[in-house]
């Protein structure tokens, strides 16, 4: 594997087989495996449990790691093509992706969405520079419109709690102060249809997922044997649901203008998920998020500290799939 950048670039078996891969080095380490071997990571937007679980990964499998954080320690990276470069950045990703690389074995790296053109969001032109500018094994941390880290640990949690392949799995928007990228409901999204479930996104008006992201779901779904579709009926939504995924992100209506996306939420907070969202759900139905959360803004502590939340076992399940790909990578 040289390169993890989309969990659609593998087939189905291909995803089982890392996903036992997963299990097998959470239950029987191999603390040598990649011995001698560095992992660089690069961080050009914020992180918690991705930067903690690839530095824990790589040091349990016998590796070693550096973190680059732009403008933390480090020269500002400029990211943008044919940029005059007066400003704050000292060097270009043109030059500091290749020296990096030069320095380790496999690279991983995390470049939030512009947020300016939906378009141009889309066709992740940054990750593609660096995809190109990159010569060793690539992992993609989070970029315009993906995580498929997040997504793979969400499908192991899924399975650990035997979650059938056709169950109903919601994906709502919930709110937050701000607009946040689509990378991660854009990856859980493909994900769930990948497993073959039935998924609906449930969002108000002006939140409608882009057609290109529903557009390659469905195609994932049909050769899965799942469905995709869309709504604002929260009730139709959740009748028979097995999982609620909940998440934030801006408006697609209005994508860059934030005074519109503003004006837009303004009104939305009671898209704040509570125990009463539980209601036609299975009675075991669960509730998942990426984390970070926003207690009582996005999801009520009722649901966070009930039954329901298995929020901390997706963030542990970060550890175990990353493992698992640095594994195939490095191994």
């Amino acid at each position: 594997m040289r390169r993890f950048i989309d969990l659609a670039d593998f087939n189905r078996d291909q995803i089982l087989d890392l996903l036992a891969l997963a299990r097998a080095l959470q239950d029987k380490p191999e603390p040598r495996a990649l011995a001698g071997k560095i992992l660089g990571l690069v961080f050009l937007n914020p992180s918690l449990r991705t930067l903690a679980s690839f530095q824990a990964g790589m040091a349990r499998l016998g590796g070693s790691s550096f973190v680059i954080t732009p403008g933390q320690g480090t020269w500002q990276l400029e990211t943008h093509l044919n940029a005059i470069m007066n400003g704050a950045a000292a060097e270009h990703i043109r030059e500091g992706i290749p020296v990096l690389a030069s320095y380790c074995d496999a690279l991983g790296v995390r470049a939030f969405a512009d947020g300016r053109s939906l378009n141009e969001d889309l066709r992740e032109p940054l990750f593609e520079m660096i995809d190109g500018l990159c010569d060793k094994p690539l992992i993609n941390m989070e970029s315009a419109m993906n995580h498929p880290c997040q997504a793979l640990a969400d499908w192991r949690t899924m399975d650990e709690l035997k979650v059938p392949a056709r169950a109903k799995f919601v994906l709502s928007w919930v709110y937050h102060p701000k607009a946040l990228p689509l990378a991660v409901p854009a990856a859980a999204v493909q994900m769930a249809a990948m497993r073959g479930m039935e998924v609906v996104v449930l969002r108000p008006d002006g939140f409608a997922m882009p057609p290109q992201i529903m557009d390659k779901a469905r195609l994932a779904a049909a050769s899965a044997g799942g469905s995709v579709t869309e709504t604002g009926d929260r009730a139709a939504a959740m009748a028979g649901a097995s999982v609620l995924y909940a998440k934030e992100w801006g408006t697609t209506l209005y994508y860059g203008d934030t005074e519109a996306d503003s004006r837009l939420r303004a009104d939305l907070s009671q898209w704040c998920v509570r125990e009463s969202w539980f209601t036609g759900a299975l009675p075991d139905a669960k509730l998942m998020h990426c984390l970070p959360v926003r207690r009582n803004v996005a999801v009520a502590d009722e649901v966070l500290d009930g039954p329901r939340a298995v929020v901390k076992r997706e963030a542990f399940n970060r550890l175990t799939v990353q493992m698992a790909v640095l594994h195939r990578m490095l191994a």
